[in-house]
């Protein structure tokens, strides 16, 4: 197996966001130094959901100061970007750091209308645009003479400069919230990521993408490389006990959703507030679901239960709620120590 660290900080008020940044950055360097293989940064706007808000810019400065760690976007919101703007930024990326970059895109929040609306466009445009958004920029990476004309886009070029380092491009990944979504990227033999579903569930998902990537024609050398290239997204948090363990996430985790609730509330009015919450703390099954929790022999144990389900790349978000430094560093050094050795 090969693990990430996802790096998603909240910060809860406008003062605190260099700071936020700041500590950021060190975490990425513990992530290299625990041995984890990626870090994965994703994109919100406006309410300090995530601290950096700009994937791209934070990647390239993780790309000057870390070596060897891969650099993946869980996820870019391609209702928000230009595609031709986007290729040669993450060409430029995929120089910058000497081809370790992973392109996870999605069409954008599912549930934050306002970040849309900071960019002039709706939910339901960035639906309809998504496909020809990432076939242009698949194209814009690889093509020569580019003559392309869509629906929403019409451009012509000669050449991207720079082009990526890694050939043909960097490996593509895209979100996947539902089965059909799933089964349309195994289809065409696309990586996904994964997230927010039960064990049970993910197993099931899993099991469909290479059964329809199979039937669909794909050989399994073909089905092993896109599962290789595949992640799912979970929440990690090392204590002394389980009960520990989950005492204090449950803890910091709300604190996190609960910033995220009001900032819906404000922005998109009371029901979008209230949806969160629900979502959110209603259940405890949702809670159950994102993370894996205990001491490093518990959460071997729950990595072993993923990995028996397929699992080959798992992504753990470490930093939640206002953690301390030393709480990220205990956690990522105890895993790095204690856990990945196991799976190796």
């Amino acid at each position: 197996m090969k693990f990430g660290s996802r790096i998603a900080p909240v910060s809860h008020h406008p003062d605190d966001d260099s700071e936020v940044i700041d500590g950021t950055l060190r975490e990425v360097d513990l992530a290299e130094a625990a041995g984890m293989d990626a870090v994965w940064l994703t994109e919100h706007h406006f309410s300090g959901e995530c601290a950096y808000a700009d994937p791209l810019v934070f990647g390239a400065a993780i790309a000057a100061r870390t070596s060897r760690i891969k650099i993946g976007f869980a996820v870019l919101q391609m209702a928000l970007r230009d595609p031709v703007l986007l290729a040669t930024q993450t060409a430029l990326l995929d120089n910058l750091s000497h081809g370790r970059l992973i392109v996870g895109t999605g069409r954008g929040t599912a549930i934050n209308h306002f970040e849309y609306v900071g960019f002039g466009t709706t939910m339901e445009e960035g639906a309809k645009k998504l496909a020809e958004a990432e076939d242009l920029l698949v194209k814009a990476w690889t093509c020569e003479n580019l003559q392309f004309k869509g629906n929403y886009w019409e451009v012509s070029f000669p050449m991207l400069r720079p082009r990526p380092l890694q050939k043909p491009h960097p490996p593509l990944a895209r979100a996947c919230l539902s089965e059909d979504s799933v089964a349309n990227m195994a289809k065409v033999g696309r990586p996904i990521l994964i997230g927010g579903v039960s064990n049970d569930v993910l197993g099931r998902r899993l099991d469909a993408y290479r059964e329809t990537m199979a039937s669909t024609g794909f050989d399994q050398v073909a089905v092993d490389e896109a599962c290789n290239m595949s992640w799912v997204s979970k929440n990690l948090y090392i204590a002394g006990s389980y009960e520990e363990a989950r005492d204090a996430a449950r803890i910091s985790y709300l604190r996190d959703m609960g910033h995220i609730q009001n900032a819906r509330k404000r922005y998109d009015g009371p029901e979008a507030g209230a949806r969160a919450r629900v979502a959110r703390e209603s259940d405890d099954a949702v809670f159950d679901n994102e993370f894996i929790l205990g001491t490093p022999s518990q959460v071997a144990d729950q990595i072993a239960e993923l990995r028996d389900l397929g699992v080959r790349n798992l992504m753990l978000q470490n930093s939640f709620g206002g953690a301390s430094f030393d709480q990220v560093r205990r956690t990522l050094t105890q895993f790095g120590e204690e856990v990945i050795p196991l799976f190796r």
